[in-house]
């Protein structure tokens, strides 16, 4: 079977193409790898020092998802009639880029009278990570710009076993970049992940884990007021007396955010008896929580998977990969119901495919 995948939640629009081998489900072997045919991204930066807002973003997404598909099609050398579904992120998301991404595949299934399946866009991250990386029955921290949680598998559901209870760890790396005036291209957390290599010095932030959940909130505020001392000269190093850096902000503001997301992921992986972590969403890619999560699994005798930018950043495999896997199921989405909800939960998508 073959999917194209739209993913447009937020301000990557993703279109790719997966190919599923068939697979006897009958036999003790397990199925061969998916098949990446393509996998093409557009990114809509906003300018330094401002978010992106979802009518500029959705604006991009319409101006661009038509050549995004034909030029997904020409790098698999298919043409529509190859291609078995239209797959595309349903939720969660902001509205308006959602909405966009939804008429499209709307608009393709009716012209090319295709099935559509609308994909929830964490189950679609961890898919893609169990995938590409081959982990089995790993504890999920799911980390991005919009989602903060810790999940595992249980009886055909993921698991939500804690969440941040305000903004996501990496809207308030985004936001900080905004403090700071950080360029957003390619990512204002990869820049802040740049920076904070360079930084020397940790200063005391709030630590705001509550159970199994986190804060950030409170977190963003407390960095902010130290950007403001900082401009105006007047935060220093309390051993050096030095004045405190842009780096130096950074590197406090990872290492708190990161050291809270390792200790719930480590009470999660004791909880369910698991030694694996895998590392989903477009903060994956930072290779700080990486290493903490590593020498936290690593005491442990477990070990870490994540995947690179290619599928950790919002992508259109990750879409067309999870919906090829419910539309093997006999999932589809009906015209009708070919919405889009900005809260879709990880936990209510049925995981048919799997098998307890």
């Amino acid at each position: 079977m073959i999917a194209i995948g739209l993913e447009g939640s937020a301000n990557k629009l993703g279109v790719g193409i997966v190919y599923h081998p068939q697979h006897d489900k009958n036999s003790l072997k397990p199925p061969p790898p998916a098949q990446i045919l393509s996998n093409i991204r557009d990114t809509y930066n906003a300018p330094p020092g401002e978010g992106f807002l979802p009518k500029d973003t959705a604006l991009h997404h319409r101006r661009h998802v038509t050549d995004l598909v034909r030029r997904s099609l020409v790098e698999a050398k298919l043409s529509i009639d190859d291609v078995d579904c239209i797959c595309y992120t349903k939720g969660p998301g902001m509205g308006a880029p959602l909405t966009s991404v939804a008429i499209a595949a709307r608009t393709m299934s009716l012209l090319w009278d295709k099935p559509m399946v609308g994909v929830n866009h964490c189950v679609g991250h961890i898919e893609m990570g169990r995938e590409i990386t081959g982990a089995t029955n790993p504890v999920v921290l799911y980390v991005s710009g919009g989602n903060t949680q810790v999940i595992a598998y249980s009886m055909q559901r993921y698991r939500i076993f804690g969440e941040t209870l305000d903004i996501a760890v990496g809207n308030c790396l985004d936001r900080f970049a905004r403090t700071l005036n950080i360029p957003n291209d390619p990512a204002p957390g990869y820049n802040i992940e740049q920076l904070a290599k360079k930084g020397k010095v940790l200063l005391d932030l709030p630590y705001a884990v509550k159970g199994m959940d986190c804060s950030f909130s409170g977190i963003l505020a407390k960095v902010d007021e130290y950007a403001s001392q900082m401009n105006a000269g007047k935060l220093l190093d309390p051993a050096t007396g030095e004045k405190i850096t842009p780096e130096d902000l950074c590197f406090t503001l990872q290492e708190t955010v990161f050291g809270m997301l390792v200790e719930i992921t480590e009470r999660a992986m004791a909880h369910v008896g698991s030694n694996q972590v895998l590392i989903v969403g477009g903060v994956g890619c930072n290779e700080r929580v990486q290493e903490m999560m590593g020498i936290m699994a690593k005491e442990r005798g477990g070990s870490v998977y994540a995947t690179d930018e290619r599928f950790c950043i919002d992508n259109g495999i990750m879409i067309a990969h999870a919906g090829l896997l419910a539309y093997g199921t006999g999932q589809t989405t009906d015209l009708q119901d070919s919405t889009c909800t900005q809260r879709f939960r990880t936990d209510d998508v049925f995981v048919a495919w799997r098998d307890d």
